[in-house]
C-alpha cells in the first residue's frame, strides 16, 4: 500500500466503527481490558473521551476516503501515551506503521506506548516508527519514543 493516511479528528458518528473494531476478537486479545464492550458504556466513554481533548486525543485513519483505523492519545505524566487499532479488514497492509507515523507527527511532547507481550504486530510497528523498549512489567513492554533535545544557542 503506498497510499498515505490522513488523521482526522473522531466524532460521535464514528461511534459504531470504533465499538466494532474494539470488540473484534483480536483488538480485545491485544487490549489491557480484553472485555466485550456494550453500546451504551463504548458512547459514555467515547462523549467523555471527545470533552477532555487535554487529556485524550482520538484520531480516525483514512486512505482514500475509507476509515482503516484509529489513533489514540492520552495524556500520562508529562507524555502522551500512543495507542491504535487497525480496522480487521485493513490488517497486514502497513496500514498501521502509516498511522504511527501520522500521529508521532502530531506531537512534540515525549511518547511512550504499552504493548501486551505476544503483540508481534504492534512490537514491529513501534520499533519500526523508532520507539525503543524499555522495560516489561506484568506481561506489558513498555515503549519511549526519543526526542532530540533542543539546543538553546
Amino acid at each position: 500500500m503506498t497510499e498515505q493516511v490522513n488523521l482526522r479528528p473522531v466524532t460521535m458518528a464514528d461511534a459504531e466503527d470504533l465499538l466494532v473494531w474494539r470488540n473484534d476478537p483480536e483488538t480485545r486479545h491485544a487490549s489491557h481490558n480484553t472485555d466485550e464492550i456494550s453500546l451504551d458504556r463504548h458512547l459514555a466513554w467515547l462523549e467523555a473521551s471527545l470533552n477532555k481533548p487535554e487529556q485524550r486525543r482520538l484520531w480516525i485513519a483514512e486512505m482514500n476516503a475509507k476509515s482503516v483505523g484509529t489513533c489514540r492519545a492520552d495524556r500520562i505524566d508529562g507524555a502522551w501515551e500512543l495507542s491504535w487499532t487497525v480496522a480487521p479488514n485493513f490488517r497486514g497492509k502497513g496500514v498501521a506503521q502509516k498511522m504511527l507515523s501520522a500521529i508521532i507527527e502530531r506531537f512534540q511532547d515525549p511518547l511512550v506506548a504499552e504493548i501486551k507481550v505476544g503483540n508481534i504486530a504492534s512490537i514491529k510497528v513501534s520499533e519500526r516508527a523508532g520507539f525503543i523498549f524499555d522495560k516489561e512489567e506484568h506481561g506489558v513492554l513498555f515503549y519511549v519514543f526519543p526526542r532530540k533535545p533542543t539546543s538553546s544557542y
